[in-house]
């Protein structure tokens, strides 16, 4: 395996000290004119690529925050990833991401391995309300952010969407139009966004005197995107659930279901009226066009970072908790 260039290989060619060499590359006023040319030129010429590793630890500064999410091919987290991306280009830093697969474990093993990177933060999408990552940086006083969740915890930084109001916005749409049997396509109450999405449709059956029916709630697999949305509709079926509309989890759930009904002959939104949730790129684009819950993804990477550099930097002791808004987009689907 070819090895990089140093400044000893640039010295040897020179016939220079490794400490003059130093000094033509930092632009030095130290050495002659001509004898940091002759080292820029032999750098050049070698393929000399600047160190910045080594030089950052030395400094104990390596620019660098780790990114632990759950699954980067998911379009939802595509879009806050740009805007993290963005932020750390803005403030001169760089980001190193791993995917945790909704894997407990593989998030233990994602943030052990960020930290020996020297990482100065971390941005999180942890799955589940397992906070024993999150004490143990808590006691190490690391700084990191939790994005897109709320641990239902004091003295974390977190910035999440207004999840309760997105439920609520979705199934009061429903209503509206006059659905009355409105199953809930949600993933397993183990995640702040699934229970507080649930906590959104119960407030608007109750507030439009609906009984509340378990039956009505559906569980799929987080991790299996559109195919959860597809067998949660087959799931109601088999139970013989008497359903008018389906508001979802996200809207890869949506798509899914979409699918199965059109599979079972069932039409969109004349049979079957159908809410999701995030806006995801493909929404406004799917056949029909996906009415769904609108939330600020790209803001929400941005913001994460720019809180997280307030610690890193140390202007802010306390921590910050930031909900942003959200807002229902109607198109074809109900």
């Amino acid at each position: 395996m070819k090895k990089y260039v140093t400044m000893k290989d640039i010295a040897k060619r020179a016939g220079v000290s490794v400490n003059t060499v130093s000094k033509a590359l930092r632009g030095k006023d130290d050495i002659s004119k001509q004898t940091r040319q002759k080292i820029l030129k032999i750098a050049r010429e070698i393929g000399y690529i600047k160190n910045t590793t080594a030089f950052a630890l030395r400094r104990n500064q390596t620019k660098t925050v780790g990114v632990v999410i759950e699954d980067s091919s998911n379009p939802f987290f595509a879009e806050v990833l740009k805007g993290i991306e963005a932020a750390t280009r803005k403030f001169g830093y760089q980001l190193l991401l791993m995917n945790t697969e909704t894997d407990p474990k593989t998030q233990s093993q994602a943030i052990t391995t960020l930290l020996e990177r020297r990482v100065e933060g971390l941005l999180i999408s942890p799955f589940g309300q397992n906070t024993e990552d999150f004490e143990k940086l808590l006691k190490m006083n690391f700084p990191f952010v939790l994005i897109g969740r709320h641990m239902y915890r004091s003295g974390i930084d977190e910035i999440y969407n207004d999840e309760i109001k997105g439920g609520y916005l979705a199934t009061k749409h429903l209503i509206f139009r006059n659905r009355k049997r409105i199953l809930f396509i949600n993933t397993s109450m183990d995640n702040s966004a699934s229970i507080m999405r649930y906590e959104g449709y119960k407030k608007a059956l109750s507030q439009a005197n609906i009984e509340l029916s378990e039956d009505y709630l559906i569980t799929a697999p987080y991790n299996k995107n559109m195919e959860a949305g597809y067998m949660g509709v087959k799931e109601a079926i088999k139970r013989g659930i008497d359903f008018d509309s389906i508001f979802c989890y996200n809207d890869m759930f949506a798509f899914g279901a979409i699918k199965a009904l059109d599979e079972l002959g069932k039409k969109v939104p004349e049979d079957i009226a159908v809410v999701g949730y995030d806006d995801i790129c493909f929404a406004s684009y799917f056949r029909p066009p996906l009415t769904t819950v609108q939330i600020k993804k790209y803001e929400m990477g941005f913001e994460a970072f720019k809180i997280l550099l307030e610690r890193i930097t140390g202007k802010r002791k306390s921590y910050k908790q930031l909900i942003l808004d959200v807002e229902l987009v109607v198109r074809q689907t109900s």
